[in-house]
């Protein structure tokens, strides 16, 4: 194990127990824990991987919702949506991204580039992917679908 990799381990280390000794006493719902925990859970993945995460829980202050997870991957920008879950139901956890979801997604991804740049902007290659974490008692599982919706929505052929 490397330098940087023994560096990341100890930090999520630290991070998952710290984070277990304030659910206890947190007056969440359990749903909202398992969500929140997925999130720490894939954001370490994912830095694990060699995403540079850049934004956890980003917000607009125009817009409902939030981007779970922001980061690059060589010169393109990451919008992750992390779906989390305990079991593995018959459906997958990623079937949540509907189009109401995508279109939210995009629109918030828009507000994001707004920060850059205005040179920038639009030369910034930018992808959504859907990351699956399952918290269940064997140990935590990831299913990564990357390109998992268009950028931008499909034109409807509505007259």
């Amino acid at each position: 194990m490397g330098l940087r990799s023994l560096s990341l381990e100890l930090e999520r280390r630290a991070y998952t127990a710290l984070r277990a000794r304030a659910d206890r006493n947190s007056l969440m719902p359990p749903h909202l824990l398992t969500g929140e925990r997925g999130e720490d859970a894939a954001f370490f993945h994912l830095r694990s991987l060699g995403y540079t995460v850049v934004a956890r829980r980003w917000r607009s202050e125009r817009l409902s919702g939030d981007l779970d997870l922001v980061a690059w991957d060589g010169p393109t920008l990451v919008i992750f949506e992390v779906k989390s879950r305990t079991a593995r139901d018959l459906i997958a956890a990623e079937a949540a991204v509907d189009s109401h979801k995508q279109q939210m997604l995009r629109k918030m991804a828009a507000a994001y580039l707004h920060q850059l740049p205005v040179a920038f902007r639009a030369a910034v290659p930018v992808r959504f992917d859907v990351l699956s974490v399952y918290l269940l008692p064997s140990g935590t599982e990831f299913e990564h679908l990357p390109n998992a919706f268009p950028r931008f929505a499909p034109a409807s052929n509505t007259m």
